[in-house]
């Protein structure tokens, strides 16, 4: 990505900076960055830094999102690094550990339902080499990696590290007491969402998502448990998919969204409604409803969380 700053209609390129209050950009300079945002960026809530484990290694972020997925973050400033390597680690130590991550859950009041089956590895770097996106590429897990620069006057550019996954087959690493094979991560499909939609729900779903990744072509589809993400840092919809309608999740904060026909129904006032998609709004969609006015309110959480 190119930036640029518009003064008295001339653009002029911002290049990267590399040091920071007279002094050059440490990894742990990029953490502190991210720790103190950490929810802005990644829509992760900041658990801990530096966290120990009981091989003597040490996570540079732990984190939960909104999900309740647990989040552990790496960061990479130059490129000889295995960071994709030192993550998986402490994903394997950390799902043998449970009961210390439950602990520091309880200690940091998190109130939000942990959840197990789709815990994330987080790679955050200035750049990442062809090696890097071939471990991705090739792992039986998902790792995300996300691309940072840093700029004068305080401006950070966050984007994904598109690859494409190839298809293996699992190849899980067994249990020695009970023989069975072990999953890092649960892998959820549109097929697990669509299995229980009528057809016209189904051809709902696909117009409304065809129009949704036409928006950017970074926009990540993610499906997860109970709905399907779209995002590109931090998701801007989540949809569920039920038998004769979608529910539609936008992530704008109550009281900031434009909608003048009202179909956005406020999940925090005047009482908080429970619910599981991200964000303060539920819509409602069915066959037959516009999907051109449904799209300006998606296209306005997207404009947000970009």
């Amino acid at each position: 990505m190119s930036l640029f700053k518009v003064s008295n209609n001339n653009a002029s390129r911002l290049k990267p900076i590399t040091n920071l209050n007279g002094k050059r950009i440490l990894e742990r300079d990029v953490q502190r960055i991210f720790e103190a945002s950490l929810h802005e960026l990644l829509g992760v809530h900041f658990l801990a830094s530096e966290y120990s484990t009981s091989f003597g290694g040490r996570m540079d972020t732990l984190g939960i999102d909104d999900e309740g997925n647990p989040c552990i973050i790496e960061y990479k400033k130059g490129h000889n690094e295995n960071v994709i390597n030192q993550g998986l680690s402490y994903l394997r130590w950390l799902l043998d550990h449970k009961d210390s991550f439950e602990k520091l859950c309880n200690e940091k009041n998190i109130t939000i339902a942990i959840q197990w089956a789709a815990p994330r590895v987080i790679c955050v770097a200035e750049s990442y080499n062809k090696f890097d996106t071939d471990t991705a590429d090739l792992l039986p897990i998902n790792i995300e990696l996300y691309r940072y620069k840093l700029y004068d006057d305080g401006l950070l550019t966050l984007d994904t590290e598109n690859y494409q996954k190839v298809k293996l087959q699992d190849a899980p690493k067994f249990s020695a007491e009970s023989g069975k094979p072990e999953k890092l991560q649960e892998t959820f499909t549109l097929d697990h969402h669509l299995a229980m939609s009528s057809d016209q729900t189904k051809e709902l779903f696909e117009a409304l998502k065809e129009r949704i990744l036409a928006i950017d072509k970074e926009i990540i589809e993610d499906p997860k448990k109970y709905y399907i993400a779209y995002k590109t840092t931090r998701n801007f919809t989540d949809i569920i998919i039920q038998k004769a309608k979608l529910k539609v999740f936008v992530n704008i904060k109550t009281g900031t969204i434009e909608d003048p026909r009202g179909i956005a129904r406020d999940l925090e006032t005047p009482v908080h409604i429970g619910h599981l998609g991200n964000g303060d709004y539920e819509i409602e969609v069915r066959p037959g409803d516009d999907l051109d006015y449904v799209m300006n309110l998606i296209q306005q959480s997207y404009d947000i969380n970009q």
